[in-house]
């Protein structure tokens, strides 16, 4: 009798814990999914601006190959207008928990590298590394922001 009640409770706890497994390897299996990153296309002669496409394929206008972007190039982060917490970033919109303002979309700048000696003028890199002409460490730099304002001292735009 004692076998037959352990046989039976054993039973039951294997009965229990299969669907709880199952159902912990479907969430997992669904959380994997939602982050995995999707490959954007673009032109590569930007033919429509910033346009992006979710899939390999031809330009319609140039009829060119779409290019794979990186990964880094996509990214966004949201930014509170009224910058109620300073430079604070948020990687989802939504609204900011001090003014509850909607989040405003920043675009997040690729670091640019430039040589401290400025060897080859104002040539910048993507990435990290030596300077070709004189071998010292390229430093980390801000992007220059471009302005269409018309100056009045050097007659150029």
């Amino acid at each position: 009798m004692k076998q037959l009640k352990y046989v039976l409770i054993a039973f039951i706890a294997l009965c229990l814990a299969a669907p709880a497994n199952a159902q912990t390897t479907k969430s997992k299996k669904a959380k994997t999914e939602k982050h995995e990153h999707k490959t954007k296309y673009q032109c590569p002669m930007k033919c429509e601006g910033d346009k992006k496409y979710d899939h390999a394929g031809k330009c319609p206008v140039c009829n060119m190959n779409l290019t794979a972007l990186p990964a880094d190039a996509t990214t966004a982060s949201y930014q509170c207008p009224m910058k109620c917490e300073g430079e604070k970033t948020y990687a989802k919109e939504g609204q900011c928990p001090v003014c509850n303002m909607k989040l405003k979309k920043v675009e997040t700048a690729n670091a640019i590298y430039q040589c401290p000696m400025k060897c080859e003028g104002d040539k910048t890199y993507a990435k990290e590394g030596k300077c070709p002409v004189c071998n010292m460490k390229l430093k980390k730099v801000e992007a220059k922001k471009t302005s269409s304002v018309f100056n009045k001292t050097s007659n150029k735009i």
